[in-house]
Parts: structure tokens; C-alpha cells; sequence
């Protein structure tokens, strides 16, 4: 065992199928973990909600250490020590000249360049987004550059808000100033991507055959695995059976929610209807399986697209979260908007505690990562951009100190974005129309 090593790479292969490992001991020596630099993946992860936040329930008390979660806060606190809460953050530029907060704040949520006022797709012009800027130096290292996810589809046709086109509303992810990353809504197709072999030209009785058959992904590579596990440590054995049991429980609920879809009727085929709560877990669930097995180190996450109208009514609310957020400083507005902003914690807790009982050598996927959270305004009835409502999680591999609540004074986000992508180890001087160096104050 001493001489054995076992690739990051390393993939089980079967009957079309292709599964990645986790990240496991056996893939390096012991003494490499720590040793040596970059054995240890480091990710970068987005969640973006819309609409703002309800502010006055937002903002902690207290700063450093000596901090209290806000009520907002709440759901967070399983994590909190492995969270920076940072206050007074400004995102100027994703301030439009006159109408369109949603859809302009939307568009430069990540590249935090001023987006083209234009309805028309072929005048769209935004930036590079932060995201894929780690994208694409982080590229040869894993099968697939990035991942965007979200709950609500779309295309980038039309006029979403005040003229703004609906590209900037419906994505956060830039390749290039004119080049959206659209991205993937439906779960089944984000799991076949990820761990099937993946052909976008298949035919709807291809993939019937396939479920006929009742082949699980799983089944193609139990041989592999079985004979793989003889030559690991009891550590790894455990850890490649718990990810197992993950990925197979993932692909029973990913199968569950395509069977609540609708079926087709005469007439126009009916929208696919499935349940908000269900669909963002098992997407939280497919990032935290992509990081694990090191099919890629970048991932954004739409829980809703730029200025949703999505009516709560799981919450019990029956008006949509848009109309709520304009609330008009009207006290029963304020209660559903609280209630809207605690299930948003709730879910992105969810995404933070599965990645943080993932484990990497002495640390954890959480600890080996950092997660952004923000929507594309502050409050939504002012459409503020200053005082911006930011989480970040994780440590980065020690990149940053969590278990703080740090204010500042209007500083841009865009120099938090330079942060983070230095921790993963791409160097950037400036970023956006307004990112001048590092941000400050994130480690101790």
C-alpha cells in the first residue's frame, strides 16, 4: 500500500457510463495534504437570490467575534463559525441610470460591469463574470470548466424589466460581454451530464430504452468499484461507499421529481411544474457531487431568476416575491418578505452543511471552498446597491477567517471578487468598472 497511488483522475467506466471519485486519501501520500500546495482542490461556489432582502431583519449586531445572527440569519447558525458576514459592501455598478434595477443588478451580479441598456439580444453587452474568470484558468483541471444551475428557465429574448433584456435578468454567468452561460433548470439532464456519459443529441426513445433496462449508473460500475476498494484503506472504503449511497440516493430523487413533471395532453405541452423546495435540495446536491468528486471547482446557482414574481404558497403567501418586495413600508409586507428571506437561509444552510460533512484529508469540502451569497439589491423597495446583503462561507483553504460579522464603508464588492479568485489561485489586479485590489479584513 505504501507504493500505491491512485490518480485524481481515476475514473469507473461501464456500458456508456462514466463516474468520477471523490477526492479520497489513496490519491496522494499521506504527507501531501499538507505538504504540498494545491493537493487539496480549491472550489468556488455561488448562490444568488432575487429580489433583495429585507434589511432591517438582515444586518447582525455586533462585529469581529462578538456577533449575534440577525433573525434573518437564523437557519444559519449550524454554520456560523464558518461564516464572514460582510456589511456595507456597495455594487455601484449594477446601478442603472434611471429604471431596471432587477434586470441591470441581475446582469453585472457577478462581473460588476455596467450592463448596455438594450431590449434587443443582439446589443447585449455585459462582462466577463467572476466566475467564469476562474472558469477558465481552472479549466485543464477538471472535466468541466463550470456549472450553472437554477430553477427558472428562459431565454435571453425580450424585455424582462423596464427595457432591459431578459438575458441580464435570467443569468448571472458571462463567458464574455456578449456571451451569457445559460443555464441548466432540469436535474435529470444536470445528472446525466455529470455522471452518464452525456449526449445532447439523444432521442426521447433512447433515453426511454435506457430506464427501461433499468440500469442504474451505479450498476454499470459496481465491478469496478468493488475490485478498486480491495486496494484501498479502510478510510477510503468507508468514504467510497458513503459516496455511493450519496450519488444513488440523489439519482432516486432526481428520478422522483420526473415524475411529477406533467405529462403531455392535446394541445400546447404544459410547463414543467415541480416543487421549488425539492428542485433547489437536489440542485444544492449536485454541486456538493460535482465538488466531491472534482468534476469541476466553479458553480453558480439561480434559486430564482432577476425580479421573481414566485408566489410562496408553501410559506402561505398569495402574492408573488416581487410584488412583497416592494413593500411600501407596510407591516404585513415586511412579515412575508421575512418569511421568503428565512427559506432562502434555509436552503443555502442546507448547501453549506452538506458540504461541510463532506470530508477532504483533515479539513472539509466547506473548508476547502468559498461560497458566495447576494442578491442583485439590498432592499427591494429602494433598489439600494450600497450596503449590499453578502455571506461568505468557507474558508478557502485558509485563504480566509470565518466566524465574523465585518463592517466597511462602501467598499466594492468587485475587490471581494479579486479575493476570492486569488484564493483559488488566479490573479487579478483589477476587476469590473470598479475592483481596484484584495479586499481587506477577510483573514485575520
Amino acid at each position: 500500500m505504501k507504493n500505491f497511488k491512485l490518480s485524481r483522475r481515476t475514473l469507473l467506466r461501464g456500458m456508456g457510463a462514466l463516474m468520477a471519485l471523490p477526492v479520497l486519501e489513496q490519491m496522494k501520500p499521506s504527507v501531501a495534504w499538507a505538504a504540498e500546495p494545491g493537493a487539496v482542490p480549491r472550489r468556488l461556489a455561488v448562490f444568488y437570490v432575487p429580489c433583495g432582502i429585507y434589511m432591517p431583519n438582515w444586518t447582525p449586531k455586533g462585529t469581529g467575534r462578538s456577533w449575534t445572527l440577525s433573525p434573518t440569519l437564523q437557519p444559519l447558525a449550524p454554520v456560523k463559525d464558518d461564516l464572514l458576514v460582510l456589511s456595507g459592501l456597495s455594487h455601484e455598478p449594477g446601478r442603472p441610470d434611471r429604471f431596471g434595477h432587477h434586470a441591470a443588478g441581475t446582469g453585472a451580479f457577478l462581473s460588476c460591469v455596467k450592463v448596455n441598456y438594450t431590449d434587443e439580444m443582439s446589443e447585449v453587452r455585459a462582462g466577463i463574470s467572476m466566475d467564469q474568470i476562474a472558469a477558465k484558468a481552472l479549466r485543464t483541471q477538471t472535466r468541466l470548466p463550470s456549472l450553472e444551475l437554477g430553477n427558472d428557465g428562459g431565454d435571453g429574448t425580450g424585455s424582462c424589466d423596464a427595457n432591459f433584456s431578459c438575458a441580464y435578468a435570467r443569468n448571472i454567468s458571462w463567458a464574455g460581454p456578449t456571451s451569457p452561460r445559460a443555464k441548466e433548470t432540469n436535474p435529470q439532464a444536470v445528472f446525466d451530464r455529470l455522471f452518464a456519459s452525456f449526449d445532447p443529441d439523444a432521442t426521447r426513445a433512447q433515453i426511454e430504452r435506457r430506464k427501461a433496462y433499468e440500469q442504474s449508473i451505479l450498476d454499470f460500475v459496481n465491478e469496478d468499484a468493488r475490485a478498486l476498494k480491495q486496494q484501498l484503506g479502510t478510510r477510503d472504503q468507508r468514504k467510497l461507499d458513503e459516496y455511493f449511497t450519496s450519488v444513488r440516493e440523489l439519482e432516486l430523487r432526481v428520478a422522483a421529481l420526473d415524475q411529477q413533471a406533467p405529462t403531455c395532453s392535446k394541445g400546447p405541452r404544459p410547463e414543467r411544474t415541480q416543487d421549488v423546495r425539492e428542485k433547489t435540495k437536489v440542485m444544492c446536491d449536485l454541486m456538493v457531487l460535482a465538488f466531491q468528486c472534482d468534476l469541476t471547482r466553479v458553480a453558480t446557482f439561480m434559486l430564482g431568476n432577476g425580479r421573481s414574481d414566485r408566489v410562496y404558497d408553501f410559506l402561505g403567501l398569495t402574492s408573488g416575491h416581487h410584488t412583497y418586495s416592494h413593500h411600501q413600508h407596510h407591516s404585513e409586507n415586511h412579515a412575508a418578505l421575512a418569511k421568503i428571506d428565512r427559506w432562502e437561509l434555509e436552503q443555502f444552510s442546507y448547501l453549506l452543511q452538506r458540504m461541510k460533512s463532506v470530508q477532504e484529508g483533515e479539513a472539509t469540502l466547506l473548508d476547502n471552498s468559498l461560497v458566495y451569497f447576494g442578491s442583485e439589491v439590498a432592499d427591494g423597495n429602494s433598489h439600494g446597491h450600497s450596503d449590499m446583503p453578502v455571506v461568505l462561507a468557507g474558508r478557502g483553504g485558509g485563504a480566509v477567517t470565518p466566524g465574523r460579522h465585518v463592517r466597511y464603508g462602501g467598499r466594492p464588492i468587485a475587490n471581494l471578487f479579486i479575493s476570492m479568485l486569488g484564493a483559488v489561485g488566479v490573479d487579478v489586479d483589477r476587476f469590473g468598472d470598479d475592483g481596484t485590489g484584495p479586499l481587506s479584513q477577510l483573514k485575520e
